[in-house]
């Protein structure tokens, strides 16, 4: 079994982290994935070591994590591998793959564009 887990920084404001949870239920709605979890650095709750734990009870042995950060920062360098790390010592089994950030995916540009025009009223 494979899950798809949505993996944002996490806010002190619980209505941002509730948009990060709609994204990966619209995802898991659109493409029609059995498991689809948003999980969060910090600051917000679950964390990614707990979904993947929960999900390995289930019986999930493959994960896509798709990290919903715009560019490569020291999150994505530094802190995500090494909790990937981390939890592939714990599950033997478990395969953890790590989608790239959105920066580079051409759809941003056209979100970009979208987003002048409404701000600009056109």
């Amino acid at each position: 079994m494979t899950a798809i887990i949505v993996f944002a920084h996490g806010s002190s404001i619980e209505a941002a982290n509730h948009r990060v949870r709609l994204v990966a239920q619209g995802l898991q709605e659109r493409g029609g994935y059995k498991y689809v979890e948003a999980a969060f650095l910090e600051m917000a709750k679950p964390d990614l070591p707990s979904v993947v734990d929960c999900l390995v009870l289930a019986g999930v042995r493959k994960f896509a994590v798709l990290p919903y950060f715009l560019t490569p920062g020291v999150h994505l360098q530094r802190d995500l591998p090494r909790i990937v790390a981390q939890l592939l010592s714990i599950h033997e089994g478990v395969e953890i793959q790590i989608a790239p950030p959105l920066d580079g995916h051409p759809a941003l540009g056209q979100i970009l564009d979208d987003r002048a025009k409404e701000a600009l009223g056109e």
